[in-house]
């Protein structure tokens, strides 16, 4: 269990190396205890796990994954972390020094010695998404992300079909597995306050639907049902420049979809979406 007085002992480890947060990183710290139980908890970790953390700070977190995982290997960008890092977390953690966007993740799992992974990240809000999508897109060994997120990003994560917030990222993850709430995070829990909500997303990596229908073909039609929202579901697949159909193949597929004629894209549920690449992918 994470000791309650975490908030006081974060800003005092800070004053004590004379750190402040860096804006130009993002840096944010989260301190709320409360909020590093449900992280852990959603981690789901067990004593045979290869965790990699993204993003460690101060280091409360990675005490915590190290307890309950074989080892972890945490990322930090910023050296004087890195080193105070070095010296405060436990035998089984790996700390590397760098920035992730530069980093070969796929290269640290196959060194680790396990096939596969568990991610924490509390990444700058900036950054979140393309190291999201590096994970998912890159096929690498990673079966589960429990990553923080700006609230309106995980709001798009999660949201239901004809709703504002639906869209391609919520397609987008669902591809790739399931993604739930663990937890919604308010500014007071981290330090420096952020100007924003966060909340924290579970994403449970799967490859049964891409195993089931070409990458291609799905995101196109996904891409092409947003483009235009105020458009059907038909002219919008007759107007992409990629999936080149006419309006009567597009009405076709539609159809063996045993969707509606006159639909829109931001009514269909993923399931939709699926059966339209299937469909797609059989008439080609």
């Amino acid at each position: 269990m994470i000791e309650k007085n975490v908030r006081i002992n974060a800003r005092k480890l800070m004053a004590e190396h004379g750190l402040y947060p860096k804006k130009n990183l993002g840096q944010n710290f989260l301190i709320d205890a409360h909020v590093l139980d449900k992280i852990v908890t959603a981690a789901g970790l067990a004593s045979n796990d290869f965790v990699i953390e993204v993003g460690p700070g101060l280091g409360v977190l990675t005490a915590e994954l190290a307890q309950a995982a074989n080892k972890v290997c945490t990322i930090e960008i910023d050296t004087q972390l890195a080193d105070i890092l070095c010296d405060t977390v436990p035998s089984n953690v790996e700390i590397i020094n760098r920035d992730i966007l530069k980093t070969d993740l796929g290269e640290i799992i196959a060194q680790s010695g396990f096939s596969s992974a568990k991610m924490v990240a509390n990444l700058p809000y900036y950054i979140t998404t393309p190291i999201i999508f590096a994970v998912l897109e890159n096929n690498l060994p990673v079966d589960t992300m429990v990553v923080m997120v700006q609230k309106e990003v995980a709001d798009r994560m999660l949201a239901s079909p004809s709703s504002k917030a639906y869209g391609l990222l919520t397609l987008s993850i669902a591809y790739y597995g399931k993604a739930s709430l663990v937890a919604n995070v308010p500014p007071n829990c981290f330090f420096p306050r952020p100007d924003v909500h966060s909340a924290v997303v579970k994403i449970e990596v799967s490859n049964q639907v891409r195993n089931n229908i070409k990458r291609e073909t799905f995101f196109a039609i996904t891409k092409a049902a947003f483009a235009n929202r105020r458009k059907t579901l038909q002219n919008c697949l007759a107007s992409s420049v990629e999936l080149n159909l006419t309006k009567d193949t597009a009405a076709e597929l539609i159809a063996a979809a045993g969707l509606p004629e006159s639909v829109r894209g931001e009514a269909l549920a993923f399931e939709d979406f699926v059966r339209l690449a299937n469909k797609m992918s059989i008439k080609n």
